[in-house]
């Protein structure tokens, strides 16, 4: 019986192993010999490079540069504004498939001009950079970290608190507007998950092909759904128990949504305003804050219908606002001074899934099985309320 056992599991692994077996046998054939093999020999070599950053330093530009495509590239002269310039390059001018070099050239750039740099291969081929306005790129010290700080203090987390503040005056609405305000939220989350997506698609477009943006952006947006509805799932029971114990419930989730989308923010407005591409002036500052002021808003509707006393939810508002708004200065930290293309798209996309998960969590709950009573005149006015006003408060941001 136990040489039968044994034979058994010798069969079992023999039939998982063997189509590897096999595969790796087709592909090792098939870059030899195959069409592969052929096209390497009758056509001249696929040279792709991708410029990921552009460093200014005093009297010095570094360009970090990727080799994005499946041939190794040598970078044999570099230009700048049109103009060949000196250069030298680490590790070596040739990178490997996937392999990451650095290129520094001594240029005397002024502030305020733009730089637009051009990277020439040994076969001709060529790929292009640019910054819009040159300034140096903040270096990590005491100075731009408290800038960054601030920043995202001013930006996020300011203008969430501020809007938790009208927690009091909302309970004090009369009981249906508590389904107007329900409608309200969704509203705000629906344009903050669209906004959301948005943005992660267009940054999509400034990544390497080898890193297959719109894959990271499709893993991170279903990875946080399927993960909020499992977390879901599990504490249904808890949730059912009272009103009390939902609302909060989706108080936090709201949070949650807010915060990765805020860290996507940050992210973006870090290192816009380390390459110089944006006018952090008194006018923008003052837009966030009004915009934003409304997701404080969307995170303590759901809470109005169960308020007793501030004091009581002190704590919890803290730290929903907290959970809302820190994000933001850790997006601004990261993008002023190591910002990544991925890195963005894949907090963009968790935080898309997690608005869109908790607004149809809420919308759900308000149909209690029937979801044409959820299109009633006071639901879809609140809807488009939430709507209205995000998109009001961006010209704001945008002004």
């Amino acid at each position: 019986m136990p040489e039968q056992t044994k034979y058994h599991k010798i069969r079992f692994w023999i039939s998982a192993l063997l189509p590897l077996v096999f595969l790796a046998a087709l592909f090792y054939i098939f870059l030899n010999f195959g069409p592969l093999g052929v096209f390497k020999t009758a056509l001249p070599p696929i040279e792709e490079a991708f410029i990921q950053r552009i460093i200014l330093e005093p009297e010095q530009i570094s360009v970090n540069i990727i080799n994005d495509g499946p041939e190794p590239v040598t970078i044999a002269q570099v230009l700048i504004n049109d103009i060949y310039w000196q250069f030298s390059m680490t590790p070596s001018q040739t990178l490997a498939p996937l392999k990451r070099g650095v290129i520094k050239l001594q240029y005397p750039w002024l502030e305020g001009d733009p730089i637009r740099i051009t990277l020439i291969s040994r076969n001709g081929v060529t790929f292009e950079g640019e910054v819009g306005v040159a300034v140096e790129t903040p270096q990590f010290n005491i100075l731009y970290s408290r800038t960054f700080v601030l920043l995202g203090i001013y930006v996020g987390v300011i203008p969430v608190l501020l809007g938790l503040l009208w927690l009091p005056f909302l309970r004090k609405l009369r009981a249906e507007w508590y389904s107007f305000l329900l409608s309200f939220t969704i509203g705000i989350l629906v344009f903050l998950g669209i906004d959301t997506l948005a943005e992660s698609f267009e940054l999509v477009k400034n990544l390497p092909q080898a890193f297959n943006g719109i894959g990271i952006l499709v893993i991170g947006f279903l990875f946080s759904v399927l993960t909020l509805s499992a977390i879901s799932y599990k504490t249904e029971h808890h949730r059912a128990r009272s009103d009390h114990h939902q609302a909060l419930a989706w108080g936090y989730l709201i949070a949650l949504g807010i915060g990765l989308h805020n860290l996507g923010e940050g992210l973006a407005i870090g290192s816009a305003y380390a390459i110089g591409e944006i006018a952090l002036g008194g006018s923008l500052v003052i837009g966030f804050m009004l915009h934003n002021t409304t997701e404080g808003v969307a995170i303590i509707a759901p809470l109005t219908k169960t308020f007793k006393q501030f004091k009581t939810y002190l704590l919890h508002l803290i730290l929903m606002g907290l959970i809302a708004g820190v994000p933001t200065i850790i997006g601004t930290l990261i993008g002023g001074f190591a910002f990544s293309f991925a890195l963005a798209v894949l907090f963009l996309a968790i935080g898309a899934g997690a608005i869109f998960n908790v607004a149809f969590d809420i919308t759900k709950s308000m149909a209690k099985g029937s979801w044409l009573s959820i299109f009633t005149v006071t639901n879809v006015l609140g809807f488009f309320a939430g709507l209205l006003i995000m998109y009001v408060t961006g010209f704001l941001v945008l002004g």
